[in-house]
């Protein structure tokens, strides 16, 4: 089949990150191996993908919604697959379920795809398999960001998590693996870099080849040694991780982006024990504390579950006070529902009202957004530098700062991949806006 003949494949990327990252992988292996170019149009393709999560509520009917419709409008002889975590979670049962699903393909599994597809009714969802040494192809596009999974799986056993049972035991990527692919991406014009994991900073404690364990700091600090590279991103840490020279590199290497993700979940040291997080409510306002400290404009960013089995109103003002004393820059907060294959399961006797959680999430809510307003009026009247990342309507384009404010300012596509001096004359809780005063 000629290039202008190429198939069209549809993919439509559900949940973190991590699944937007294997996204990338399956359509740069389709497009190396099977000759597959992508399309935003699911009705002309000849594959159409839905790469699952299954960590928010109700993923299940939402997967087979999506995939009902999928096959309603479908043009005659096309595929349908389902890759991602909810696939490692449900397996065959898809199948069962929606017979017109053709493969299913689990989160552990990516790189099987290129021999999946043209198996009817293959299913390979074992969270034992090891991709950590897979040389996944790339996109020959020239890009300016780039992103790249340091580790698969998780060793952790918070009891509200499915990732665990859908994602298999942390295994980290050889160093020299992800040096290598980062470098790559840097030569065809990528300056920013994600290192992406479940937990980024308990990278280098097992490795598929035994090799001696290592530290993400040092990860850190052979990456930044890139040339050409300006700024790395990182996503998710773990609070219990951040140790005194994790906090250092962070504070002091200039590549690194001066915005962190430290996940509370809850204020409450009880609460943090029955999740199994590891850390007590002093450790973490102790690690946000000296961040703050030693990173003028550092953003913190968190994830808040509220009303999990057994949370009490002490336990909630608990979690509000670390909100009052950190003031986060950005909270995804959710109410907690329960998930398949956790230990929080075991807790459904100690539910919380549903009513009483939905008027704390609104507290919590309504509290991080009087901090939002005092954040990002802070910025009015400073100059910020800015990637610009994206071409929006009317005349606008949008990048960020290094520490994570999403600023819009007038240009044109010719602004795409720059840096840019932007004096900020506006904001809201969400953005800001301004003017170019130099390139």
């Amino acid at each position: 089949m000629s290039k202008e003949e190429s198939k069209k494949l549809f993919i439509q990327t559900l949940g973190c990150q991590m699944n937007d990252t294997d996204s990338q992988h399956i359509i740069a292996e389709l497009e190396k191996y099977k000759d597959y170019k992508t399309t935003d149009n699911m009705e002309d393709a000849d594959l159409i993908i839905i790469n699952t999560c299954s960590v928010r509520e109700k993923p299940v009917q939402k997967l087979f919604s999506e995939i009902g419709q999928f096959n309603a409008k479908k043009k005659d002889g096309a595929k349908i697959g389902v890759c991602g975590c909810t696939a490692s979670h449900l397996g065959k049962d898809i199948i069962k379920r929606a017979p017109y699903v053709d493969f299913v393909v689990g989160a552990r599994n990516i790189s099987k795809i290129k021999d999946i597809i043209d198996v009817k009714g293959a299913v390979e969802i074992s969270i034992e398999n090891d991709d950590s040494t897979y040389e996944f192809a790339r996109s020959e596009t020239s890009m300016y960001k780039t992103s790249v999974n340091i580790s698969i799986g998780c060793d952790k056993e918070c009891t509200y998590c499915i990732v665990p049972a859908t994602r298999g035991d942390e295994i980290s990527i050889p160093p020299e693996m992800i040096v290598q692919q980062i470098q790559k991406d840097v030569d065809k014009g990528a300056v920013e870099v994600m290192l992406l994991g479940q937990n980024v900073n308990s990278y280098g404690r097992r490795f598929s080849d035994k090799r001696a364990k290592t530290t993400f700091t040092k990860l850190l600090q052979e990456v930044s040694k890139i040339e050409g590279l300006r700024r790395i991103r990182f996503t998710s840490p773990h609070p219990l991780h951040m140790d005194d020279e994790f906090i250092v590199e962070f504070s002091s290497n200039p590549k690194i982006s001066k915005c962190i993700h430290m996940p509370l979940q809850s204020g409450s040291t009880s609460i943090l024990k029955a999740m199994k997080r590891g850390y007590t409510k002093e450790w973490f306002l102790n690690r946000a504390e000296k961040i703050r400290r030693l990173v003028p404009g550092v953003r913190i960013t968190t994830d808040i579950i509220v009303g999990f089995p057994g949370e009490t109103q002490e336990d909630f003002n608990d979690t509000m006070d670390v909100i009052e004393k950190v003031k986060f820059d950005q909270i995804f907060n959710f109410k907690y529902s329960p998930r398949p294959n956790t230990a929080a399961l075991a807790l459904k006797d100690q539910e919380v009202d549903d009513e009483i959680a939905g008027a704390r999430l609104i507290k919590v809510i309504d509290l991080h957004k009087e901090h939002l307003v005092e954040h990002m009026n802070s910025y009015v009247g400073k100059t910020v530098e800015i990637l610009v990342e994206n071409l929006k309507s009317d005349g606008e384009v949008c990048g960020f700062t290094d520490n994570w404010c999403q600023v819009f300012i007038k240009g044109s596509d010719e602004l795409l991949g720059k840096f840019v001096k932007v004096k900020i004359n506006d904001a809201s809780r969400t953005a800001l806006k301004g003017e170019v005063i130099s390139e």
